[in-house]
């Protein structure tokens, strides 16, 4: 039975009574159900999938360390799963079909058991198909069983997504015939005459050869427009509001869990102190706007002192949109919404791979590095070619972020752990991905290969990997890693942070440290839902542990190897 939502946001906002109501009474086990749904946040009804017929899916809350079942249902007619999302449990409840089971398959119950991880903000999505693009996400938090280091009042959960008119396989399908097919804001002839005015008609001209040869342009700066963008599954004129006291300190736990879409954020009229990153605590950043990837969470606290209405303004990167909430007293209550800043250009400087210091990537196999000739140098900021305000984007990048009141803009070389969960030592061998793609075609890889044409990784179970990102196209992408902690090296020694996801943005080299504690095979991908497909996309085997687990079912890695690339299913999407 295909269920219709019109105003779902109403059902976010109870969303943990109505999850409630529909669970038994034993503690610790909980009943989801898959299933179709239409949605209209567009002004016009779009197919999608709902889990308890909700999108976003319910907010579960558990507490760490919590003995966990989850029954999921399925009653689609095509194959679902779900995945929790930064979770550190078994590899055979991660939930990706074809590496740690073989998906739910329609009318069929599939029971996950595992304990709840450490305290934090998570989210749980869909890892078949395309179907997270089409309504198949939701967000989890873990209550700890002490203290945490930082005082609230209240805490609201704002989820961020896209929703498109065109379902997620008609998407993938136009991207593949036409990779700037939703590229709503291109250079104007205006664009072409001022560049003229200012650096002569020769300059202007040879730009435009120069982006042309490399089939690009400098607004491609997110593959996918024309999104309507929501917070807690309201579009902007649907304004979903959080209520405060004046006074009273509260905990935003931003989650991003769009398909495709960075959004920066600011709440014009209030500081935001970053407490947590990736679900882990950080030591408190007070900032003025932070950017948020696919995929990320960030917590922040914020004080509202006065008797009003405040915006929360998440603007996507490429501006051609935003997310709007309000944070008010009173509910009906709402605050001046800001203009959307020019979007912004690439610079050549972007796509000069060849500037980057000591990169020779031509000569670059499978990338595994042998540690003893690399040695521990540590991490060299400099060597990164790092902007003049943030070292993680390429100098004279257009993607350099700026907070729009000309304040604090979180870096994420900001971010300090609050209590290191691994101790300092150095790694045992490098592993080096450079994250490559064609354009043209659509295809977006690692080391020039696509998961179908890739070995998988192999760790060993004990051992401490650094895996090196090289980024050689134009597109930021955010690496996710299933079932272990990256430690981003942002020069903090022990105190670099732990995240689940890390994003490297064009013409850059970024460094993580794995401690390889979970046995099992891992999906290790960049989260951008499209690139994903495209086969930006490796298996991670750790070989060894307590019980070898690493085996690979022959039945599972056939399954796998179908699935991948551009054979990707939207799962009845339309």
């Amino acid at each position: 039975m295909k269920i219709r939502v019109r105003i779902f946001a109403a059902l976010f906002g109870c969303a943990v009574v109505a999850l409630e109501g529909a669970l038994p009474a034993a503690a610790g086990t909980y009943d989801l159900t898959v299933e179709p749904v239409t949605l209209d946040v567009s002004g016009r009804d779009v197919d999608g999938f709902s889990i308890n017929g909700q999108v976003p899916a319910p907010l579960l809350r558990f507490t760490e360390g919590e003995e966990l079942t989850i029954n999921v249902t399925n009653t689609l007619e095509v194959d679902t799963s779900i995945h929790w999302h930064g979770f550190v449990l078994p590899f055979d409840q991660d939930g990706v079909p074809g590496m740690s089971f073989d998906g739910i398959k329609p009318g069929e119950t599939f029971t996950y058991r595992f304990k709840a991880p450490k305290a934090g903000t998570y989210w749980y999505h869909s890892h078949s198909g395309l179907q997270e693009g089409a309504g198949m996400y939701g967000p989890i938090i873990i209550e700890p069983t002490g203290r945490e280091p930082f005082r609230y009042g209240r805490d609201h959960v704002v989820v961020l997504s896209d929703w498109h008119e065109d379902s997620p396989m008609q998407v993938f399908r136009n991207l593949k015939r036409s990779p700037d097919h939703y590229n709503f804001i291109q250079r104007t002839a205006g664009e072409f005459f001022r560049q003229a005015e200012e650096e002569g008609l020769g300059a202007a001209l040879g730009d435009r050869l120069d982006w042309g040869e490399m089939r690009m342009m400098p607004s491609d700066i997110q593959d996918v427009q024309g999104y309507t963008y929501l917070m807690n599954g309201r579009n902007p004129s649907q304004n979903w509001t959080g209520l405060f006291t004046p006074g009273e300190r509260v905990r935003l736990r931003f989650i991003n869990a769009s398909a495709m879409s960075f959004y920066d954020i600011r709440i014009p009229g209030l500081e935001m102190t970053v407490v947590q990153a990736d679900a882990n605590n950080v030591r408190p950043v007070t900032v003025d706007e932070f950017r948020i990837a696919v995929a990320e969470t960030y917590d922040v606290i914020v004080r509202p002192r006065e008797d009003r209405a405040y915006t929360i303004f998440a603007e996507t990167m490429a501006r051609d949109g935003f997310a709007r909430g309000t944070l008010a007293p009173r509910d009906g209550m709402e605050a001046a919404v800001p203009e959307l800043r020019d979007p912004p250009r690439l610079t050549m400087a972007d796509m000069d791979h060849g500037a980057m210091p000591g990169m020779t990537h031509g000569d670059m196999d499978q990338g595994e590095m042998d540690h003893a000739a690399m040695g521990h140098a540590g991490h060299d900021m400099g060597a990164m070619g790092g902007g003049d305000d943030d070292p993680f984007y390429a100098p004279g990048s257009g993607l350099e972020p700026d907070a729009a009141n000309g304040g604090k803009f979180l870096s994420l070389g900001d971010l300090r752990a609050q209590d290191p969960l691994y101790e300092e030592r150095p790694y045992d061998r490098e592993i080096r991905l450079r994250l490559t793609g064609n354009m043209e075609r659509y295809i977006w890889s690692i080391n020039d290969k696509k998961l179908s044409e890739a070995e998988p990784l192999r760790l060993k179970y004990g051992e401490r990997v650094r895996f090196t990102f090289i980024n050689e196209t134009m597109m930021a992408h955010p690496m996710h890693l299933h079932g272990m902690w990256k430690i981003v090296d942002v020069g903090a020694g022990k105190w670099n942070p732990l995240k689940h996801v890390l994003t490297v943005a064009p013409n850059t080299t970024l460094s993580a440290d794995v401690e390889v504690d979970a046995p099992g095979q891992w999906a290790f991908h960049c989260h951008l839902m499209y690139h994903m497909a495209a086969g930006m996309f490796r298996k991670v085997i750790v070989e060894g542990g307590p019980e070898d687990l690493a085996q690979v079912d022959p039945e599972l890695e056939k399954l796998w190897g179908m699935a991948n690339a551009g054979d990707a299913q939207a799962g009845g999407h339309h």
